[in-house]
Formats: C-alpha cells, sequence, structure tokens
C-alpha cells in the first residue's frame, strides 16, 4: 500500500484531493544533512507509487526561511575525520544520492510547485530548482553562497538555473555570492509568481487547484518536452565540486563557518 502520509525528523508529507505537500521542518532553517537526505530519499521511493498526486508542493515550516542549504557543520565534522581520498569519495557518494534525489523530483511525472519564503539559499535555492514553479514570499532572497568557502554548488544548481534564465543572472548569483530579492528572480524569469508576506502556501494551494483542471497525460508530455534533465551537466558539477573540495580555502571557509556563533550563520 502506497504510504500517502508520513512525519519525519526532519520532513513531512501528506497526500489530500491529488496534491501532495512536503513540508521541510528542521530547525532552525532546514540545512539538508544526512538525515534530510535519508528522508528526502524515503519520499522519491514513496513519490514513485504515488499515481493518484497530480501535484506536489514543496514549503517550510520553519520560520527563518525555504532552506539555508547544505548542513555545513556536519560536511566539516565528517571531512575531519578523514584522509583526503576518503573526504573526496564520501563527499562524491552524498552529492551522487542528493543528485539522484533532485532528479527524481525534476523528473516527476506530476506539476511540481515551490512554496519558498525567507531564505532560500546553496541547497535550497537548488531543491526549489527542481520543480516547475516557483512561489515566492516577497521577502524571499535567493543565494548561492558557496562561492565564500571556495565552492560552487554541488547540488545541481547551476544547470538548472541556467534551464531556466539567462546567463547574465547566472553569473551574478554564481560569481558574486550575493542575494536577489523576490521580485528581481520575478522579472528574470526566476519566480512565477511573488505573493505576500507569508502567503505562498496558500497561493501555491489555489495553483494547484487551477493545475489540477487540465488533462493529467498532457501535462506530463508538455512537462517532458519543456523541461529536460541536463543530465551530462549534472555529473560534470560533481566533478568540479569534489576537485575543489580539498583545497585549503575549502578548509578555511568551512572551519570560519562553523565557528561563528550566530544563530543564523550562513546570512551575510
Amino acid at each position: 500500500m502506497t504510504r500517502t502520509t508520513y512525519q519525519g525528523d526532519t520532513l513531512s508529507w501528506s497526500l489530500r484531493d491529488q496534491v501532495l505537500e512536503l513540508a521541510l521542518h528542521r530547525p532552525p532553517c532546514n540545512e539538508i544533512g544526512s538525515t534530510t537526505l535519508s528522508e528526502l530519499e524515503r519520499f522519491v521511493e514513496a513519490l514513485d507509487a504515488m499515481d493518484e498526486a497530480r501535484v506536489l508542493i514543496i514549503h517550510s515550516a520553519e520560520e527563518a526561511g525555504f532552506s539555508a542549504g547544505a548542513d555545513l557543520r556536519e560536511l566539516y565534522r565528517r571531512s575531519r575525520e578523514m584522509g583526503p581520498e576518503e573526504r573526496v569519495a564520501h563527499v562524491r557518494r552524498f552529492l551522487e544520492r542528493i543528485h539522484r534525489v533532485m532528479n527524481a523530483i525534476d523528473g516527476a511525472p506530476l506539476t511540481t510547485i515551490a512554496a519558498v519564503h525567507g531564505v532560500t539559499f546553496g541547497g535550497g535555492f537548488e531543491l526549489a530548482l527542481t520543480c516547475d514553479l516557483i512561489i515566492a514570499d516577497k521577502f524571499t532572497r535567493f543565494c548561492f553562497p558557496e562561492l565564500r568557502l571556495g565552492l560552487i554548488p554541488g547540488f545541481g544548481g547551476i544547470p538548472r538555473l541556467k534551464r531556466d534564465v539567462g546567463n547574465a543572472l547566472v553569473r551574478d548569483l554564481l560569481l558574486t555570492g550575493r542575494s536577489i530579492n523576490a521580485t528581481r528572480a520575478l522579472a528574470a524569469g526566476l519566480v512565477s509568481q511573488v505573493a505576500a508576506e507569508g502567503q505562498a502556501l496558500r497561493l501555491a494551494r489555489a495553483t494547484a487547484t487551477q493545475i489540477k483542471k487540465f488533462d493529467p497525460t498532457t501535462r506530463v508530455e508538455a512537462k517532458r518536452f519543456i523541461k529536460p534533465i541536463p543530465r551530462e551537466e549534472l555529473e560534470r558539477e560533481i566533478d568540479i565540486f569534489c576537485s575543489l573540495f580539498t583545497r585549503p580555502a575549502v578548509d578555511a571557509g568551512l572551519r570560519q563557518f562553523v565557528e561563528r556563533t550566530d544563530p543564523l550563520p550562513y546570512l551575510p
């Protein structure tokens, strides 16, 4: 029997009236570490069997935002326990697992909506980019802060962002590390709708109601036609990330991050 509800440590999901909602709820801001990855893997396994689902909405129950991205403290702690070769192998395994999850959501045969607010950084931004539509609270901020650590995004963000928007914005986000707001994201075509503060999920649900009116087979074929998964570029991204990971600059950047005492250290 397909499991249509689940309550985990970092996320939960429920299916009702053909709309599947995946809620992220790991404080302070849904950092994606080993536990979250395992639960996301459990989700995509269940998703594959949920034939009755027509729309997926991914959102956050945390006030700080949608997701701050990878759990850098866990990454740093585990990498310090390993030699260089073992460290790279560990990171590659993690990235390959998260890419399988992201690709499964990206190519799922239903319409997917990311309802985002607040911090939508790094891996959290990359998760939103797997979705067909992004609906953003007006106070959402999008950012790839990996440059500050001597890295590039590793969860598939660069190829998916290139697929969706112009190269000028891709270079701006990737090379400066600065964030953009929902208004600029809308103008660039990254975001499909901007909601009032705290209303992104409500607007996503209303959009899901509209989407369900149309023939599901037609929606699936249209999605396959207009949204190919850039698999070769995604594989290349993993290679580049791993080649950079053992550099002293990365170790120094991670150490500086974990030593910060700010409640939200990922903020600029």
